[in-house]
């Protein structure tokens, strides 16, 4: 039966990383040691896209970290790269380029993403150590504003990776109100309630599935996409955290309508990046 349903919709996965593979194994185990859960995929471009056809994957959005200042143009280049081959395959792949907050010309590293190709900024606070809020950062968003989107890693409830809590995106947000942001994970990874009350009825913030479905009931995420909006939401399956078929397995057990599924498979994607 699922099988039937996923090959009715058109999807684009919004949230994936993909590692060489030469690093990919060990990029996989740290991974999950870092969030201390089991990481599903194989962390390759290859076995992500081996997962298209059989799911009806018409595209990615791919991102990858930079974990220190150095790192950042060499990811950008790999990521534009990867993103322009995957489309050369036929898919409407698009890719994001990652900063870090001591990156000493972000205006120049922004125009230089652009360039290549990528079009938005993604920032993994935890794994980068920085507040969302932090005052190195707030100078990126006001060169972002009201031009590409940020997309942030948001949430986690252990005391000690606080960085990326609503209650700073809501701060930043105030700060930049043309600020055109996705906060990934519902909204926040495991601090869900957070993301509604902070969070929820601001028009220019978009959510995805990912690391989410498998986190809580499918009554609780369906509640929180009506809460948002399911015109605002956009399936993702975190890869490798997850592989697609098993996400979507779970997104066909919410309670949503035949318009919302399509819009949050595929459509509100094609619209946030006007593809």
């Amino acid at each position: 039966m699922v099988v039937a349903l996923q090959n009715k919709y058109k999807v684009f996965d919004i949230h994936t990383h993909t590692y060489p593979e030469s690093i990919s194994e060990k990029a996989v185990i740290n991974l999950g040691k870092f969030y201390n859960f089991h990481v599903d995929g194989l962390g390759t471009y290859a076995h992500l896209e081996s997962q298209a056809a059989e799911n009806n994957v018409l595209g990615f959005l791919l991102f990858s970290v930079a974990t220190n200042a150095k790192q950042v143009e060499k990811v950008n280049k790999s990521i534009a790269s990867l993103a322009q081959k995957s489309r050369e395959q036929g898919y409407q792949t698009v890719g994001f380029a990652g900063i870090h907050q001591d990156y000493p010309d972000f205006s120049a590293e922004v125009k230089r993403a652009k360039s290549l190709g990528l079009r938005g900024i993604k920032i993994h606070p935890d794994i980068q150590g920085v507040d969302i809020d932090d005052a190195r950062l707030l100078k990126l968003y006001e060169i972002i504003e009201g031009d590409i989107p940020l997309y942030l890693h948001m949430g986690d409830d252990r005391p000690e990776y606080r960085f990326s809590e609503a209650k700073k995106l809501a701060h930043v947000l105030d700060l930049f109100p043309n600020l055109e942001v996705v906060a990934a994970h519902l909204g926040g990874y495991r601090a869900w309630d957070d993301a509604v009350h902070y969070l929820a009825g601001r028009p220019n913030v978009w959510y995805d599935t990912s690391s989410a479905l498998w986190a809580m009931t499918p009554e609780r995420a369906s509640e929180l996409i009506h809460i948002f909006g399911a015109d605002r939401v956009m399936f993702g399956t975190d890869y490798p955290v997850k592989n697609t078929a098993d996400e979507l397995e779970r997104f066909f057990k919410l309670s949503l309508t035949e318009d919302e599924r399509c819009d949050i498979l595929y459509n509100n994607a094609v619209r946030f990046l006007h593809l």
